[in-house]
C-alpha cells in the first residue's frame, strides 16, 4: 500500500477510536496515551491528528514543553503501523528521528519507547558519546525507529551500519537549532539518503529563512502549523523580574534560591564561563548544585542529570544549548541570570518548568541600566510578568520560620527508642533550650542569605564632614546612555574597591558623570579603576583636577528618581555599559 492510501486510510480511521479525550486511529497508542494519565490532546498534538494533516509533509511551530513527541508520534503511526495497531513487518528502519543534543535525543527515544510498545516496535538510539558498538548492534538486530543526533546518525550512515532506503518518515526536531549548531551538511546527507516518497515532518520552534529554505528543498506541499500564539507565555508558569544593581547580581542570585526553595532550580548563564564561575560561588556557599556547559564530558552530564533526578543536587546552572532536551518533573523555578537575548530564548528557557499541568515559576534579573529593553522583549512575548523586589535577607528569615514551623508540627510516627532519647533531653534541659537548639541546628543547615545594595537605602550625596580632602572623578557616561545613581554608586564602588559610604557628591550631565571620592581613600580608588579598565565595559574612569564648578549641570543622587529624557520615566537599557555575567562579591 504507498504512502497516499495509507494516509487517507487513517484519516478515515481518526474518529473511530477515542480513549478519554484524544482521538487516534490506532488503539494501542490510545491505551497507551490513557495509561501514562492524557486525559487532553496539547494544541500540536490535535493539529497533527487532523484529518487534513495525516496525509501530508508537516512544518510545525511549537515551543518546548508542548508536547511535540508524542505528536509526531502519533502523526508517526500511520507509516509505521498496520490496521491492527501492530508495526509492520520490515527488516529496515521505517521512522528517522533527529535530534540537536543526546539529552533530547534521549528523551525522544524514551517518549517513542512508551507510546509504541504494546506495537512491537523497536527503538534505537544512537548519540554521541555512547557505546557506538552497542548501536550497530541494535540497528543490525532491526530497529523499526531510529532516534539520534546527527553527527552519530551521520557516522553509522557512513560505515553502512545505518539503512535509510525504507524509511517512510522522517522527523527533524528542534531544527532551527540544529541548523544554528552547524549540522546542516549532516542533515542534508542523512535526508538525501532516504527515499524521495517519505513524509517529513519539520520541527521547529522558530522559522529563520534557514529553516524555509529547508523545508522547500526537503517537503513536498507542507502543510504549515503554528500552535506557538496558543502555547505563548506558558500558561502555567509564573513570570517575575527583579531590577537589581549590577554588582547584586549573584547574591540575588542566592537570595532566590533560598527564598524558594525549590526541589530542583535551574539557572541560565549566557556562556559556560559564567557557568563555572556561578557553580563554583554557589558550592562554596553551601548549595547542592551541579553544571552543564559544552566543556563537560558525557558522563559528567549523565551525573549531573542523575544527582538532579534522585534529589542529591537541587540546583542546576546551564548555558542555552546544554539544557536542550532537560526533562525533570521536579523542576519548579527557573531563573536567568543573564538576560535571554529574546523572546524565543525566554521562552525556551522558561519552558523547562511548569509542564505537564504543574506549576513553575521564572525569573528574570535585571541590571537596572536595561530594565526597558527586558520590558520591550515580555511585551513582544506577552508575558505578563510581575515586577517584584528582589528577596532581602528578612524576608528569607522569615519563610525559614515558616517552613521549619510547618516541619516540626507535622505528626511523625516515634520511631525506636525516640521517646527514650526525648527523655533524656528534657531531664538535662527545658524544653525552650531544646527548641532553640532545634531551630539553630536547622538554620545552621542552610546557606546564610545575602544583604542586597538597597535602591532606597543610600542617603542624598553632597558635601559633608569627612570630604573636606576630596578628589573628584569623571566617568564618561552621561544621561545620553541612561546614567542613574543606583546603578552607577555599585559599579563605581565595585570598579574602585571602595564602599558607599567612601564616595561623596555624584553629579549627572548630559554626557558624563562628575563623582567625589574620600581624599583617604582618592589614591586607591585611582590605582583600582586602572587596573580593572581592561576587562570591564562599564566605561572610563579618569581623575578630574580641581573640583567641578558648582553651575554645573548637576543631579544629586536620588535612589527614588527615575531620569529620563523628555521627562520619561524609567531608567533605560545601555548594553554597552552593562557588564555581562554575574558579579563576584570583592
Amino acid at each position: 500500500m504507498d504512502r497516499k492510501s495509507a494516509c487517507g486510510r487513517a484519516g478515515r480511521l481518526l474518529y473511530k477510536y477515542e480513549i478519554m479525550t484524544f482521538q487516534t486511529p490506532f488503539a494501542l497508542l490510545g491505551e497507551a496515551i490513557a495509561a501514562r494519565g492524557y486525559t487532553a490532546p496539547t494544541p500540536v498534538q490535535a493539529a497533527v491528528l487532523e484529518p487534513g494533516a495525516v496525509e501530508r509533509d508537516l512544518l510545525v511551530s511549537a515551543q518546548t514543553g508542548s508536547g511535540k513527541t508524542v505528536a509526531f508520534g502519533l502523526a508517526m503511526g500511520s507509516e509505521l503501523l498496520d490496521e491492527s495497531s501492530m508495526v509492520r513487518a520490515t527488516n529496515a528502519p521505517l521512522a528517522l528521528i533527529i535530534a540537536p543534543t543526546r539529552e533530547l535525543a534521549l528523551q525522544v527515544s524514551r517518549e517513542l519507547a512508551w507510546l509504541f510498545a504494546d506495537t512491537q516496535a523497536r527503538v534505537a538510539t544512537c548519540v554521541g558519546g555512547m557505546d557506538a558498538s552497542k548501536e550497530r548492534r541494535a540497528l543490525n538486530y532491526g530497529a523499526h525507529i531510529v532516534v539520534g543526533t546527527p553527527g552519530r546518525l551521520r557516522d553509522h550512515l557512513e560505515r553502512g551500519a545505518l539503512d535509510l532506503r525504507g524509511i517512510a518518515v522522517a522527523v527533524l526536531d528542534e531544527a532551527d537549532e540544529m541548523l544554528d549548531m552547524g549540522f546542516r551538511e549532516d542533515l542534508e546527507e542523512l535526508l538525501d539518503a532516504t527515499p524521495e516518497t517519505r513524509r517529513t515532518l519539520l520541527f521547529s520552534a522558530t522559522m529563520p529563512k534557514p529553516i524555509v529554505a529547508l523545508a522547500k528543498r526537503y517537503q513536498r506541499d507542507a502543510l504549515r502549523i503554528s500552535t506557538v500564539e496558543s502555547e505563548r507565555g506558558h500558561g502555567d508558569i509564573s513570570y517575575q523580574a527583579m531590577a537589581v544593581a549590577p554588582a547584586d547580581i549573584e547574591n540575588t542570585v542566592v537570595n532566590i534560591l533560598r527564598l524558594h526553595e525549590a526541589e530542583t532550580a535551574m539557572l541560565f548563564c549566557a556562556t559556560r564561563d559564567n557557568v563555572r564561575h556561578l557553580h563554583a560561588s554557589l558550592t562554596e556557599r553551601g548549595f547542592s548544585v551541579v553544571a552543564l556547559s559544552g566543556e563537560h564530558s558525557q558522563n559528567e552530564r549523565n551525573y549531573a542529570l542523575q544527582a538532579l533526578r534522585d534529589g542529591r543536587a537541587r540546583v542546576c546552572v546551564a548555558t542555552d544549548v546544554a539544557a536542550r532536551g532537560i526533562d525533570l518533573p521536579s523542576l519548579s523555578l527557573v531563573v536567568h541570570v543573564e538576560i535571554p537575548r529574546d523572546a524565543e530564548i525566554l521562552q525556551h528557557r522558561s519552558g523547562r518548568t511548569g509542564r505537564a499541568g504543574r506549576k513553575g515559576t521564572a525569573i528574570l534579573i535585571v541590571p537596572y541600566p536595561r530594565r526597558r529593553r527586558v520590558e520591550m522583549m515580555l511585551q513582544g512575548a506577552r508575558v505578563p510578568a510581575e515586577w517584584i523586589a528582589a528577596p532581602s535577607a528578612a524576608e528569607i528569615h522569615a519563610a525559614d520560620s515558616e517552613r521549619l514551623l510547618s516541619v516540626l508540627l507535622a505528626p511523625v510516627e516515634p520511631g525506636e527508642g525516640d521517646r527514650e532519647l526525648a527523655a533524656r533531653l528534657l531531664n538535662e534541659r527545658s524544653a525552650e533550650d531544646i527548641a532553640v537548639a532545634l531551630v539553630q541546628t536547622h538554620r545552621s543547615r542552610l546557606p546564610a542569605p545575602e544583604e542586597l545594595l538597597a535602591a532606597d537605602a543610600a542617603p542624598q550625596r553632597g558635601p559633608r564632614p569627612g570630604f573636606e580632602g576630596s578628589a573628584w572623578f569623571r566617568l564618561n557616561v552621561g544621561r545620553s546612555q541612561n546614567a542613574d545613581p543606583r546603578w552607577i554608586l555599585p559599579l563605581l564602588c565595585r570598579r574602585g574597591h571602595v564602599s558607599r559610604s567612601e564616595i561623596g557628591a555624584i553629579r549627572i550631565t548630559a554626557s558624563e558623570t562628575l563623582f567625589e571620592v574620600s581624599g583617604a581613600v582618592a589614591a586607591r580608588f585611582l590605582d583600582a579603576v586602572q587596573r580593572t579598565a581592561d576587562d570591564d565595559a562599564d566605561g572610563v574612569i579618569e581623575a578630574v583636577q580641581g573640583k567641578p564648578r558648582d553651575e554645573a549641570p548637576r543631579r544629586a543622587h536620588n535612589p527614588g528618581a527615575r531620569p529620563g529624557p523628555a521627562g520619561k520615566s524609567g531608567p533605560r537599557p545601555d548594553k554597552k555599559f552593562h557588564r555581562k555575567g554575574p558579579h563576584k562579591p570583592r
